[in-house]
């Protein structure tokens, strides 16, 4: 007769203590491998956030950068915006501040005057209202005709565009007011003043994703409703319907075109040299030989951090200052 040892356990029991053990193992192992994803998770969130941290400063010290440069082309000559050194429209690298390693600003100004004004399409009455501006309505949908929008569309989404902005509640012959937009699904209101980003327009009635970004390089959003100024002197050859928008028939494209092309090298001296009598007075009054606004780009990349932010600024004050900010790029908004 066999005796069993006292503190060893039974033939068929023997496995389960190592079982255990291999158990307890594997649940260390999962709980230490999620405890090392979310360190890294973690490291890697503090990293990016402060990449991020640097790009906005560097876009701040670039934005100061662009601002003195800009300057300059506009002190040049008070009377009229040139730009002789090629500064507008194409993209400049800037030095990142105290040489960082790992990151670079890419810059780009334009003329922030060369464009539709969407909040244009209200004026400002004595009591502080807006109200529907028809002239900047025509000037709307000339733009879209040359842009290839079908009237069925063009003349809906311009009124919805007017009764968006405007302090009223009466839509216009083919707008729309609150009563529409709170019909919808998902229930919301106009804005009922000048807005300050063209990515409103996407939410007014009518507009589809592919009409906006047709429209989208065209359009801004000065925070001012005068008439949109469109300086001769800067305009490009590829901008010349903006020209014609203000009077189609008395200014056809060709004869736009040929405005632009026939430009001197010092620019326009005034209006009257550069389009004479053709166009109405009040289209006529539009057109500048000078800018105050323009629309600063940058792209920002810092490790594997890339930041779009676009600065409007106003030189039409001294010092110029930066009227509105935005960040993201203009296809996310």
């Amino acid at each position: 007769m066999s005796v069993r040892h006292p503190f060893r356990p039974p033939e068929h029991e023997r496995g389960a203590a190592l079982l255990s053990v291999l158990l307890l193992v594997a649940v260390m192992a999962v709980i230490a491998a999620v405890m090392l994803d979310r360190l890294n998770l973690a490291v890697r969130l503090a990293g990016n956030g402060q990449a991020m941290t640097r790009a906005r400063l560097y876009a701040t010290s670039a934005e100061t950068l662009a601002m003195a440069r800009l300057k300059a082309l506009v002190d040049a000559d008070r009377t009229r915006t040139v730009d002789v050194s090629g500064l507008l429209g194409r993209d400049f690298p800037l030095s990142v501040p105290n040489g960082a390693a790992g990151g670079t600003v890419t810059a780009r100004i334009d003329d922030a005057d060369n464009c539709f004004n969407v909040n244009s399409l209200v004026e400002r009455k004595p009591d502080d209202t807006y109200a529907m501006r028809p002239a900047a309505l025509e000037q709307l949908r000339a733009l879209m005709e040359g842009l290839a929008i079908a009237p069925a569309d063009a003349i809906p989404i311009s009124d919805a565009m007017a009764d968006w902005i405007d302090s009223d509640s009466t839509p216009a012959p083919n707008g729309a007011e609150d009563d529409w937009y709170r019909s919808q699904p998902v229930p919301y209101l106009t804005a009922g003043r000048p807005i300050g980003d063209v990515s409103e327009l996407r939410a007014v009635k009518g507009m589809t994703p592919v009409i906006y970004q047709r429209l989208r390089p065209w359009l801004c959003a000065l925070p001012e409703t005068e008439l949109s100024p469109i300086n001769v002197n800067t305009l490009r050859p590829d901008q010349a319907r903006l020209l014609t928008m203000l009077a189609p028939d008395a200014l056809p494209p060709g004869r736009a075109r040929s405005i632009i092309a026939g430009r001197p090298q010092t620019g326009y001296a005034n209006v009257n040299s550069a389009i004479g009598g053709v166009l109405p007075d009040g289209a006529a009054a539009q057109v500048k030989v000078n800018s105050r606004w323009f629309l600063l780009t940058q792209t920002v990349k810092v490790d594997s951090v890339t930041l779009e932010s676009q600065s409007l600024i106003d030189t039409g004050v001294d010092p110029a200052r930066v009227a509105f900010r935005s960040w993201g790029g203009q296809d996310s908004r």
